[in-house]
């Protein structure tokens, strides 16, 4: 008998195979861009492997490593074929989530060979707009820290002048010649001087009243009746 009996076929050489690949290939729908190739030399896997994950992650409801590795082992290749890893890809993912995923990772693969770090321009706007966002929300964290300082000063200074003494405010010659001139009132006409006090009037002197002679005569005869006793 012969060896070759024995003998493993390819994929390739098997005329089952390469029948139905030709019979999915007009029964499935594939994106336009899955036209063109992919120089994977051109582009940093490393980069999109984080959204291949999370995309398949998102399609099956959980993270499944087998499918996972299943797509990165097709990339590694230098030249993939689209339709024919959508055609692997449906089994797991069923068509439509196939053809959904295909037709989202093809343009970022082409879209990283175009580029010199081999970086999808979907990724770069991304990053940009992810660091403009955070330098905005530091710009308003600063600025919230800045008003939070000013009013801490303010009111510290605010606490400080109740406990100092009042101090008058000195005012500008020019307001206080302006307060003057309205404060002042008008001028009063000077009053007739007084009068010199008059002198009081002159009071005549009463004569004084002359002793009574009659009760010294009276007593002259008494004088004399107490000597002629004698």
């Amino acid at each position: 008998m012969d060896a070759g009996f024995f003998r493993g076929t390819s994929a390739e050489q098997d005329n089952r195979f390469s029948n139905k690949h030709k019979k999915l290939l007009k029964q499935l729908k594939f994106a336009e861009c899955l036209e063109k190739k992919v120089d994977m030399t051109k582009v940093n896997l490393e980069v999109i492997k984080p959204w291949i994950t999370q995309r398949v992650t998102e399609i099956l409801g959980f993270e499944d490593d087998v499918v996972i590795e299943f797509i990165f082992n097709q990339l590694e290749e230098k030249n993939p074929d689209s339709k024919m890893m959508q055609i692997n890809l449906t089994g797991f993912l069923n068509g439509k989530n196939a053809r959904e995923f295909m037709k989202d990772l093809w343009p970022l693969l082409l879209s990283a060979q175009e580029n010199i770090a081999g970086i999808p321009s979907a990724f770069l706007e991304q990053k940009k707009e992810e660091i403009k966002q955070r330098q905005i929300e530091q710009e308003k964290l600063a600025s919230l820290k800045k008003m939070d300082e000013d009013r801490r000063e303010k009111e510290s200074k605010e606490r400080a002048q109740s406990r100092s003494p009042k101090r008058r405010k000195s005012r500008s010659p020019a307001k206080r010649e302006r307060k003057r001139s309205h404060s002042r009132s008008p001028r009063r006409k000077p009053s007739p001087a007084a009068s010199p006090p008059s002198s009081p009037p002159h009071v005549k002197d009463e004569p004084q009243p002359e002793p009574d002679q009659s009760e010294s005569s009276k007593a002259e005869p008494l004088i004399q009746e107490a000597s002629s006793t004698r």
